[in-house]
């Protein structure tokens, strides 16, 4: 059977039942926590709204989170430990680097940076033995740079020496996922081990069907983000309607890009209820009725967060 690293050590991929695969316990700045710790304003208030968050979660049904908090990201790795084991609810970290590449990486190249990938996978991050279960990697509207690029083909070197799949950050806008299939196709990887991600910030179907003809998975995982881009709830759901009756729901992934506190924006947890008061239960409640309202089976609804999730984070 196929296994994946959890924060709480290898997760047979049959076991993972209902999975979130693109979320954030919180985000905000590599060294941020350590050197301004007053922007996470009381962070025992922190630690127990993310608690209740996930236990609510867990009690709707949700199983297993992705968070795919790079160190740019402000990755803590020894709080989803912690919150892992407080809640029950399997928390698969990531490593790779987001939009915000260290200076120091940008000179470095691709082999040397999947070095440090590898040892994250394979060893442990920050001396935890926590071992990540993916790698993220992040293009946004300026489409894949210089240093995008080395990060990009790093993270391809890392997946092939340790088996696990890349997660990316798209901007579908700029239809960015095509540049970023062209490295991977260029480093000779495996499609069917990416997933494009924020897939549907865009209601282009036709741009959609493309990434997937060639053999990616998409990420339809933006719904109620604080700072969204493109399409409102109806649209992004409306267009995942459209891509499963055009026959490709089993290559699509539901998810969030939620976090119960984004520091970049405030230092109170309780706000990010206030624009989403369902927390990562919102896909359950109100975009899986909408799909059966639109002409979607409950079988397909069904599998986008149970079998795909373990079809594609176990290599199937």
């Amino acid at each position: 059977m196929a296994t994946i690293n959890s924060v709480l050590g290898p997760l047979d991929t049959d076991n993972l039942g209902f999975t979130l695969t693109h979320e954030h316990v919180f985000t905000a700045s590599a060294g941020l926590q350590q050197t301004f710790p007053e922007l996470f304003g009381d962070f025992d208030a922190l630690t127990e709204q993310a608690a209740v968050t996930l236990t609510e979660a867990r009690d709707g049904g949700v199983k297993t989170i992705v968070d795919l908090s790079t160190m740019d990201l402000g990755r803590d790795i020894r709080f989803l430990g912690e919150m892992s084991r407080r809640t029950g609810v399997n928390i698969i970290a990531a490593t790779g680097i987001w939009r915000d590449i260290p200076r120091a990486l940008w000179f470095r190249t691709p082999d040397e940076i999947a070095a440090l990938f590898v040892r994250e996978l394979t060893v442990g991050i920050e001396g935890t033995g926590i071992m990540a279960g993916i790698i993220k990697v992040a293009n946004d509207a300026e489409g894949v740079t210089k240093e995008g690029e080395i990060i990009l083909r790093a993270a391809v070197r890392a997946a092939k020496q340790t088996g696990v799949n890349i997660s990316t950050h798209s901007y579908a806008p700029g239809r960015v996922g095509e540049q970023q299939v062209a490295i991977f196709e260029d480093e000779g990887f495996d499609l069917n081990r990416v997933y494009i991600g924020h897939s549907n910030d865009t209601t282009d179907v036709e741009y959609l069907l493309g990434l997937v003809k060639k053999g990616v998975w998409l990420g339809l995982d933006r719904y109620q983000t604080s700072a969204p881009i493109g399409p409102d709830a109806e649209g992004r759901t409306q267009t995942l309607a459209a891509l499963i009756k055009a026959g490709v729901g089993d290559r699509l992934m539901v998810s969030h890009d939620w976090s119960v506190l984004g520091v970049s924006r405030t230092s109170d947890p309780t706000m990010s209820r206030t624009y989403n008061p369902d927390g990562w239960l919102f896909s359950k409640r109100r975009v899986y009725p909408r799909l059966l309202e639109l002409g979607c089976t409950q079988e397909q609804v069904d599998a986008l967060n149970n079998d795909n999730p373990r079809r594609f984070l176990g290599g199937v």
